[in-house]
């Protein structure tokens, strides 16, 4: 079941987001974005339990919109809470007035890009040695574009 994501979903988010991302943010970290008016989100949850299955999570400027960060609880991962909180999320955004919505995605995350391509996204950039991996390596992040119009 799909609904807004709200400050009270700070705890799970920081949770959900530790298990797939090297440098994962702190529940204060998501209290603070998702207090903030600017903040468009919406949050998977398990019909039964309540339990935060993912999440994605966007700032809304002006008549654009970044994704800042989307993440599936690695053990609803292939189940297609992804392209569900996507979908929902796009409709969030262009509810919310954006017209473009930008994300940046690690070019060896192939599992998002292959999500992001099918829903429309466009390469438009790139940042060399924006994402740092647990390892230590720099990682290249590639900036993705969609039109919401």
């Amino acid at each position: 079941m799909l609904r807004s994501l709200r400050t009270p979903h700070a705890e799970a988010c920081a949770r959900v987001h530790a298990g797939g991302f090297a440098h994962p943010w702190s529940k204060q970290e998501f209290s603070s974005l998702l207090a903030d008016l600017s903040a468009v989100g919406v949050a998977a949850l398990d019909p039964a339990s309540g339990r935060l299955r993912g999440f994605c999570l966007s700032r809304v400027a002006a008549d654009e919109a970044e994704i800042l960060t989307i993440a599936v609880d690695p053990t609803e991962r292939k189940r297609g809470v992804g392209r569900e909180l996507l979908h929902e999320h796009l409709q969030q955004a262009a509810f919310a007035g954006a017209r473009r919505l930008f994300l940046e995605v690690d070019e060896d995350n192939a599992a998002a890009l292959a999500l992001y391509r099918r829903f429309g996204f466009q390469q438009v950039g790139q940042r060399a040695g924006y994402y740092r991996r647990q390892d230590g390596r720099a990682a290249t992040a590639l900036i993705l574009r969609r039109d919401l119009t």
